[in-house]
This record gives structure tokens, C-alpha cells and sequence, in this order.
């Protein structure tokens, strides 16, 4: 019940508010300044100039804020430009929180955009309207109030006429009243003569005269001035001051339809403001955090297992060598990587012999890894070969396209000469089939690389595992043939001829190996003897090279060039040299017929202990 009587109070209340605005509408219809402010026109004049003024405010205020928008613009595309991923970071677009970020940063430019827009619509619409309209209402207005002035100037001048007019005939009559007195004086006067009180009698009726004149004037002066006076302020006046009325009232206007025209250019972007915002919660939506995690795994996953339990040493069957050594490798566990290598910033680069395994920058790819992608782990690799040649699948089919377009305008132009010259599509013919054919080459290239890639078993236990099973205090070589010798060596026992090799970047077993070395000791010559050249000939120091762990292969490696030998999976070796990052690990095996076999191994298919 009191709510009914509320909303009817409250209905009421907005009726009669109403029925009250309606009203003085039509009152202020029917008044004007002409009428009910027809004195105060010096108050008008200031009004109306407050107005303009108002006008003007507004206008500069369009202009700060018109100024606002455009620097907000432009900082908000700054901002934009400024976190756009860099091309370093381009493989992380795969995942769904980052391909977000990237649609965040487009619907915020396109945000800026809006904003420029807005600016861009109230400087060209909005304010100069604004400026053009005050230009006008100054120029009226100026006008409205000369000619106001000049009606009351003619008014005043009127007024003066007027009173000068009534002085004048006050002057006339007071002189003729004292004309009359003195001729009844005279009159009256026996002494005096006729002629004597002729001449009063003379002087009388010419001020008389005078006074009636001067009365006639005054009368006409003032009819003059009641109707100049009545018509200025009738009509004339009115007019003017109506003018003015206009003039504030088309002021007033200008100022609504200018209000609700920056807001309309406010509005008119809001639909597009609103799909940005709706574009960049969809893109917040579209983030998958297990989508994300998927492809972090598709994209670190190595292919090893976890490390099995690492067995319970018991010491007191152990003698104090094997102890030591288990010790050695249990401190250094902790600065293997996954590949089995120690941190490269911690040892001294790998020294050459002839620069054979030097870096071939031909057998890297522009992200500085190897051709063959055998410097990453099996199923990194595969992956990697994989896209290679999907992508090598793809330009293959543009590429024929391409050609066999040309071939169709050569056929065309050979069947009708004005068409064109078939010879100047024949160099485009011909360099389109030699980069077909290379496109091929690598195809099959890279489809051998995945083929020997996918041979390679999968291990069964990580490098970390493999280690803690090799932690047994012994260190076990094996030979070519697979028979086991365990011997326990301090590292002196090692040939004196143990010369120092590099790596080639190329790997031995994709074919492209260009190293021709004889280690030393090995039978396979001198270092003299196997010299490639003048320009590629570094005479180094050949120093006797203790083994600094042992290792065990995870895979079986068939060498393919010279500098590398083969092992069997299982087998273990010396370590000579570990990976300086070129993907590569110089082994050393014992070998009945000639002494010891040594060489380098690809270190991702080997597992280290390394000692202290």
C-alpha cells in the first residue's frame, strides 16, 4: 500500500513538474526582451557577450580534449608497437596464452584507432562549427548594439531639443508676464505719458508674442519626442533587444546541438569499442591451459624415461678404489646435463688438428642448429625433420605451380608471337626447374635424415639413470667384439701420442662429414701426411689426454667419416673430450690388436660419468 502511494506521489510529482516546464515554455514564448527588458539594455549587452564567451570556453575545451584523445592515440599505439613479440620469440606462438596476448594487442590498436577517430570527427565537425558560429553571433551582435546605440543617440538628441524648447518658452513667459506687469504699472502711472506707456504697451505684446512662440515650439518639440520616444521604445528599441534575443537563443541552441554532437561522435564508436572489448575477452577465453601443456611437452619431450632406483652400494664390498671413484661420480652428477656433458663455460675449447673438425657454417641452420638436427634429442629430432619436410612438401608444390604456369605462357606465346616473346619466360622456366630440382634434392635429403631418425630406439632410461647404474666403483671397457675387461687405470697408462681433435659440425652419420684426421697412435698415418691445404692447415700442439669419465652408449652408432668410431649399444668407453657444444664427444676404446681405438661419438647418443 505505501509503495502504490509513493509511486503515486512520485507520479504526480513528475506530472506537475511537467504541466510547470510546459508552462514557462509558453510564457517565455510570449514574453521577449523587447518588451519586458526594454531598459536594460547595457545588462544585454554584457549577457550576451558572457554567452559568446561561454561558446568560446566551450570550444577550447573540445580542443584540450581533442589534444587528449590524439596523444592517448598515439601512446596506446606505442604501447601496442611496443610489446609486440619479437621475432626471437615467434616459436612461442603455438601457445593459446600467448596467440591471446597478440589478439589483446590488436584490439587495443584498433581501440587507439576509435580514439583517432573520435578526435578526428570533433575537430572537423564539432569544433569548427563551434568556431564558426561564435564568429557570426560577435558580428551581430556588434551590429545589434550600433544600432541600438544610434537609436538612443536620436532619442537623447530628441530629449535635448525638447528641453532647450521648454527652457525657451519658459524664458518667453516669464518675460512676457513681467512686459504685462509693467504696462499695468504704467497704466496706472498719471505721471507718464501716452507715448510712454504706448511703449510699455508695445513691449508687452511683443513678449507676448515671443512667449506664444516659444509656446507653440516647446508643443511641437514635445509631440516630436513623445512619438520618437514611443516608437523607440515600441519598436525600434524591441527590435534591436529581439535581435539580441535571437542572436543568444541560437547561441543557447548551438550549444545543445554541439553538446549532443561530441557526444553522438562518442556513440558512434561505441559499437566498435564494445566488439574490441568483446574481442579481447574472447581472446581471453580462447587461452587452454591444458592445450598449453600439451605442446610444452610435444615441445621439450626428449624421448628418455625416468631413472630407475639407484642400487644400495654396500662399502664393505667395495675396495677403497672403487669407494673413491663412486665418490668422484656422485660429485659431479650434479653438473651433468641431460646430455651428459658438463657446462662448456668451465672448460677450455676443444684444440684442433689441421682445423678438421672445425665449424662448417654450411651444415647449420639459420637458428645455429645442426642440418640433420642431431644435436637434439630423438624426439625433438624427429619432430623437427618432420615440419622440415613438410615445409619442403609445400614449396615444392608452389614452386610447380609456378612452373607450370610459365610453361602454359610459353605455350601461348610460341602459338601466337603478339602475345609476346616465349624467350623472355625461358630464363624464369629454367630458374624455376634448377630451384624445383634443388627443393627435391633437400626433400630427399631430409627424408633420409628422418628415416635413419626414426631407426634410432627410443632409451629406455635417462642419462642420469644410466649413470647411477655405471656407479658401481668400476670402470668397465668394452671391446669391439663384446667381451667385458674390468681394470681399474689412474690415467697414466694412456699413449703418449694421444693427440687433440675437434669436431666437425657436421654430423658423421648423415654423409656430409668432410674430415679427413689420423689420430695418432691409431696406424692411419701422420699428421703430416694427411695436410688438406695451405689456407686450412693449423699446426697445434699434440698433448697426451688423461680420460676424464667414462661413458655408455645409449644407441648403436655406425661411423660414416673418418674421425668418428662405431659402438654398440651397451658398450662402454673412455671419455677424452667432452661436447664443446658442437654436439660431438671424443671416446676412447681398448683394442687388442693395436693398443686403444679413439674418436668422437655423437654425445646424444652416449651417457657420461665424468670425474671429479
Amino acid at each position: 500500500m505505501l509503495a502504490l502511494l509513493a509511486s503515486g506521489s512520485s507520479r504526480s510529482s513528475s506530472n506537475n513538474k511537467l504541466a510547470e516546464s510546459e508552462n514557462s515554455a509558453q510564457n517565455s514564448n510570449n514574453m521577449s526582451w523587447g518588451t519586458e527588458l526594454w531598459d536594460q539594455n547595457e545588462n544585454l549587452a554584457i549577457h550576451t557577450n558572457r554567452g559568446i564567451d561561454a561558446l568560446d570556453k566551450f570550444a577550447n575545451f573540445l580542443r584540450d580534449r581533442v589534444a587528449i584523445e590524439t596523444e592517448y592515440a598515439g601512446k596506446l599505439r606505442r604501447l601496442v608497437k611496443n610489446y609486440q613479440p619479437k621475432k626471437k620469440e615467434e616459436e612461442d606462438n603455438e601457445f593459446t596464452s600467448v596467440q591471446a596476448f597478440r589478439n589483446l594487442l590488436k584490439e587495443v590498436g584498433d581501440l587507439a584507432g576509435q580514439r583517432e577517430v573520435v578526435s578526428e570527427s570533433l575537430q572537423l565537425q564539432i569544433i569548427a562549427g563551434v568556431t564558426l558560429l561564435s564568429k557570426t553571433l560577435r558580428e551581430d551582435r556588434k551590429k545589434c548594439l550600433s544600432d541600438g546605440a544610434t537609436l538612443q543617440q536620436n532619442l537623447t538628441t530628441q530629449l535635448s531639443s525638447l528641453d532647450r524648447a521648454k527652457r525657451n518658452y519658459e524664458k518667453a513667459y516669464r518675460d512676457s508676464e513681467k512686459a504685462v506687469d509693467s504696462y499695468k504699472r504704467a497704466d496706472m502711472d498719471l505721471n507718464l505719458s501716452r507715448a510712454e506707456v504706448e511703449r510699455y504697451k508695445n513691449v508687452m505684446t511683443s513678449k507676448i508674442q515671443q512667449s506664444d512662440d516659444a509656446k507653440n515650439e516647446y508643443a511641437n518639440q514635445l509631440q516630436k519626442t513623445n512619438n520618437l520616444q514611443q516608437q523607440h521604445y515600441s519598436m525600434l528599441l524591441p527590435s534591436v533587444l529581439n535581435r539580441l534575443q535571437e542572436l543568444d537563443e541560437k547561441r543557447t541552441r548551438g550549444f545543445r546541438e554541439f553538446i549532443v554532437g561530441a557526444a553522438d561522435v562518442e556513440s558512434s564508436v561505441a559499437p566498435i569499442i564494445a566488439r574490441c572489448m568483446e574481442g579481447i575477452v574472447k581472446a581471453g577465453e580462447s587461452i587452454n591451459e591444458k592445450e598449453d601443456t600439451f605442446k610444452v611437452i610435444e615441445r621439450y619431450q626428449s624421448g628418455f624415461t625416468p631413472p630407475r632406483d639407484i642400487p644400495f652400494e654396500d662399502l664393505s664390498k667395495c675396495d677403497p678404489d672403487s669407494v673413491q671413484e663412486s665418490h668422484y661420480s656422485n660429485s659431479t652428477s650434479n653438473h651433468l646435463t641431460i646430455r651428459g656433458t658438463m657446462s662448456a663455460n668451465k672448460l677450455k675449447k676443444r684444440v684442433g688438428i689441421f682445423n678438421i673438425f672445425g665449424s662448417n657454417k654450411n651444415s647449420l641452420t639459420a637458428d645455429g642448429q645442426k642440418e640433420d638436427f642431431s644435436d637434439l634429442p630423438p624426439n625433438q629430432r624427429r619432430k623437427k625433420l618432420q615440419a622440415k619436410i613438410a615445409e619442403l612438401t609445400q614449396n615444392i608444390a608452389q614452386e610447380t605451380k609456378a612452373r607450370d604456369g610459365l610453361m602454359k605462357m610459353k605455350i601461348v606465346y610460341e602459338a601466337n608471337s603478339s602475345l609476346g616473346n616465349p624467350m623472355t619466360v625461358e630464363g624464369q622456366l629454367n630458374e624455376s626447374e634448377h630451384k624445383l630440382e634443388k627443393l627435391k634434392v633437400d626433400l630427399k635429403k631430409y627424408q633420409g635424415f628422418l628415416e635413419k631418425a626414426s631407426q634410432v630406439p627410443t632409451a629406455t632410461s635417462s642419462p642420469q639413470a644410466s649413470r647411477n647404474q655405471l656407479q658401481n666403483g668400476h670402470r668397465t671397457s668394452r671391446h669391439s667384439n663384446g667381451s667385458a675387461d674390468d681394470h681399474h687405470d689412474d690415467g697414466d697408462d694412456q699413449p703418449d701420442d694421444a693427440g687433440s681433435l675437434s669436431s666437425s659440425s657436421a654430423s658423421p652419420e648423415s654423409g656430409l662429414g668432410t674430415s679427413h684426421t689420423s689420430l695418432p697412435g691409431s696406424g692411419q698415418g701422420s699428421a703430416n701426411e694427411n695436410a688438406i691445404g695451405e689456407d686450412t692447415y693449423y699446426e697445434t700442439e699434440v698433448e697426451t689426454l688423461n680420460p676424464v669419465g667414462k661413458c655408455r652408449a645409449l644407441y648403436p652408432f655406425e661411423a660414416s667419416s673418418e674421425g668418428s668410431i662405431p659402438m654398440s649399444e651397451g658398450e662402454e668407453l673412455q671419455v677424452i673430450e667432452i661436447d664443446q657444444g658442437d654436439g660431438w664427444t671424443r671416446v676412447r676404446r681398448e683394442n687388442n690388436s693395436n693398443g686403444w681405438d679413439e674418436g668422437f661419438v655423437p654425445t646424444s647418443y652416449i651417457e657420461c660419468t665424468l670425474y671429479a
